[in-house]
């Protein structure tokens, strides 16, 4: 083998790493949740798409997600490297260049609204533009650092996506669009609330002023609680305007009731180690239980339930 061919072998070999780790830049696990509810959103507007403009818009949606994403990495590179959670992404080990991250995460931007609009509309466009400065400016550079409020604000930027896909298909706004953006919006503050329970010491660490520090563990607990409960009206809107069925109904209030029971259950809990754990449950049934109220959505809207059980 000759000097050539290593070199070139070596080269390929970096730039393919190098790509992955751009890649984990822009936050896959999220860019996972924002297509899922941005195809949601998409699928059930009453207008449909092709599949390929499908496809190509949500391409660019996520496109935008991960390049905000990438924009995050990029400002919190500091505070990353301090938190066990957080100190492993390409950044703070040194994978990636921090200069080279705030390029990628720009180019991607105006690549992904530019792109959407082209491809769809105006209105997606600019609630695209909106996610991303939003996520960037107000929740990143200005909220995350100077107020325990920053994840109840900030969450209206990963609310959008549903709200982003019905504008794909239908140029405009309405009534359902808005109550998954709300379902989204209220969900957010008692999942990472919990997150920031049993991660306590790495955001008090970092010096990030989430609930638990400033505000103390018990009040933290509580304001989880009431959150949960205030999914119970964003939960039980859709049946209410047509939008989802009799079977929706039961099964998310089952559901929701099943979470706040949890919720309940952490707040009642005392000892530290017990309530960690309680903590953990409530962060990952969150994540579950988002997943699975957007999935009924979907199924519901996809098959028209409510034609089916009223023709019964």
């Amino acid at each position: 083998m000759t000097a050539n061919t290593i070199k070139k072998k070596s080269v390929s070999i970096s730039f393919f790493s190098y790509s992955k780790y751009l890649l984990l830049l822009m936050k896959p696990r999220v860019m996972s949740l924002v297509i899922f509810t941005c195809a949601v959103g998409l699928l059930t507007a009453p207008v449909s798409v092709s599949f390929l403009n499908s496809i190509v818009a949500i391409f660019f949606v996520t496109m935008g997600a991960g390049a905000a994403g990438a924009l995050n990495m990029w400002y919190e590179a500091d505070l990353d490297k301090l938190m066990t959670r957080t100190c492993l992404r390409p950044i703070p080990t040194g994978k990636v260049n921090r200069e080279h991250a705030l390029l990628f995460g720009t180019v991607l931007s105006i690549v992904s609204v530019v792109g959407l609009y082209y491809f769809s509309n105006l209105t997606s466009a600019i609630l695209l533009s909106i996610t991303i400065a939003f996520y960037v400016f107000i929740y990143t550079i200005w909220l995350k650092r100077k107020t325990a409020q920053n994840i109840v604000i900030g969450g209206a930027a990963g609310a959008l996506p549903p709200v982003i896909g019905w504008a794909i298909a239908m140029n405009n706004i309405s009534i359902e669009p808005v109550i998954m953006f709300l379902i989204i919006f209220i969900w957010t503050p008692s999942h990472f609330w919990a997150l920031s329970l049993y991660k306590f010491k790495d955001y008090e660490k970092a010096k990030i002023p989430m609930l638990p520090i400033t505000a103390g563990i018990e009040k933290t607990k509580l304001n989880i609680l009431v959150y949960a409960f205030l999914m119970l009206p964003v939960v039980i809107a859709p049946f209410f305007i047509g939008f989802g069925s009799v079977i929706y109904l039961v099964l998310s209030l089952g559901m929701t009731t099943y979470y706040i029971r949890l919720c309940y259950l952490l707040f009642k809990t005392k000892a530290v180690s017990k309530s960690n754990l309680i903590a953990r449950k409530v962060f990952v049934y969150s994540i579950f239980y988002l997943f699975f109220l957007f999935l009924l959505i979907l199924f519901d809207n996809l098959f028209k339930l409510n034609e089916i059980i009223t023709l019964f």
